[in-house]
């Protein structure tokens, strides 16, 4: 037994260290492996958190378009996707000019325009506003040809030649990317065998008819069960692969409708901010954009007004002009249309592939071919209108032969009116009521 004095010359153990499994963990151990205890928790934690960041992108991610929603918005835009902007040039640096409040705008601290940390078409607001300071109003200049008050004017109508140069130039870069080049050959295939199958169905190839053609081994019959099985794979494309974005963008409207949750409807509205605009956006500041919304003066603008997340807002205005708000009835039926035709994909892939050409009704596939063709055409078309009222408000970039046109023209006594059609409203408004 050693003596009491003796603990003295004793080292004393050390303090346990909770903490040092978790350290030594990061250590192999003697036979090259990690500790499986230790290891296990962060491989956990590793996946849950990829999966919350995978669920939190896919909530966030803009839909996919089908072939006729995307048609339908290409529509919209496809003659204002020109060259790039005229930059802010070094002879229009002067005072900027400073955007005057309009009538139910929130008052913010002033803000001058070229401040504003826009890029890309803003730039052309901006010098288009410098203009307006530095140029005065010709004589005989009608009211209607008159720029906006920050200088913005539409792009000058162009001729037919013109149109189609630059309408095949924005396909053209939409057809480089990899969505417009695959959006392109799908399209191309559904016209191919959807002609094909409409010349089929008109008795267009007498020669096909052998014995008749009605009769159900005759070729004429064999090529319209392999068109309609080759459209039918087609329309499950879009049907069945933009099904998770769809039912996502449902989930959001039922959390609008019925649970009352504003945030939902905030984040549809980012999702389709080319064409939807929220209650109370219309009197948003004219030059809050997504790039300055962390300014301090931004943060007094009620968020009810902004998409969610708050960087999907849209761009600001190049007229100053914000779009009134949409009606959400239209969003309920964009999204209720989208879903229905992924529905009524279903019903038709049931049909053609749980029946044989022997069995299957003849007015089966005609009926949801059609259905689904129709409400996908609907879904498009709204989109289409929305998204083109939104731009004859808020307006399209300008190019810069554009704008040394209008230059030009201006000196010269030559107006074109301040508007998408380059056309006198007024004037026809007025004979229209006569």
């Amino acid at each position: 037994m050693q003596s009491p004095n003796s603990t003295a010359n004793t080292e004393p153990f050390p303090a346990i260290d909770y903490a040092a499994p978790a350290g030594l963990s990061q250590f192999p151990s003697a036979d090259g492996s990690r500790s499986a205890t230790a290891n296990r928790p962060a491989a956990s934690s590793s996946l849950s958190g990829r999966l919350r960041r995978a669920s939190k992108t896919f909530e966030q991610s803009d839909l996919p378009e089908g072939f006729l929603a995307a048609a339908g918005g290409i529509a919209s835009s496809i003659l204002s996707r020109q060259a790039a902007p005229r930059p802010v040039s070094s002879a229009s640096a002067g005072p900027p000019a400073v955007q005057s409040p309009r009538s139910g705008d929130i008052t913010l601290q002033p803000t001058a325009v070229r401040s504003v940390p826009e890029d890309g078409a803003q730039e052309a607001k901006h010098d288009g506003s410098a203009a307006s300071q530095t140029t005065p109003k010709p004589s005989g200049e009608p009211p209607a040809a008159a720029p906006f008050p920050n200088g913005y004017h539409f792009p000058p109508k162009h001729t037919f030649g013109e149109s189609m140069k630059l309408g095949s130039l924005a396909f053209w870069n939409y057809f480089l990317t990899p969505v417009g080049f695959l959006v392109t050959i799908y399209g191309l295939n559904v016209v191919a065998w959807g002609g094909m199958l409409f010349l089929l169905l008109c008795n267009a190839a007498p020669a096909m008819c052998h014995p008749t053609c009605d009769d159900i081994n005759s070729p004429r019959r064999i090529w319209v069960e392999i068109d309609s099985q080759i459209l039918n794979a087609l329309f499950c494309v879009t049907g069945f692969g933009l099904a998770p974005w769809r039912f996502r963008d449902l989930y959001f409207l039922l959390q609008h409708r019925l649970a009352r949750r504003p945030e939902a409807l905030r984040r549809l509205a980012g999702i389709h901010r080319g064409w939807f605009r929220l209650e109370g956006s219309a009197e948003l500041p004219v030059d809050l954009g997504p790039r300055n919304l962390d300014t301090e003066s931004a943060q007094a603008v009620p968020r009810s007004a902004i998409p969610f997340p708050e960087e999907k807002m849209p761009d600001a205005p190049l007229t100053g002009v914000r779009a009134r708000a949409t009606k959400v009835w239209k969003m309920d039926l964009v999204i209720w249309l989208m879903v229905w035709n992924t529905l009524l994909q279903c019903c038709l892939a049931g049909i053609m592939w749980g029946l044989n050409r022997y069995n299957r009704p003849g007015w089966t596939t005609g009926l949801f071919v059609g259905l689904a063709c129709s409400v996908a055409a609907i879904g498009g078309l709204i989109m289409f209108l929305e998204g083109k009222k939104v731009k004859g408000i808020e307006g399209v970039p300008v190019s810069q032969k554009d704008l040394e046109q209008l230059d030009r023209d201006r000196e010269h006594g030559i107006w074109h009116y301040n508007n998408p059609k380059d056309q006198d409203l007024d004037a026809k408004g007025k004979k229209a009521k006569e």
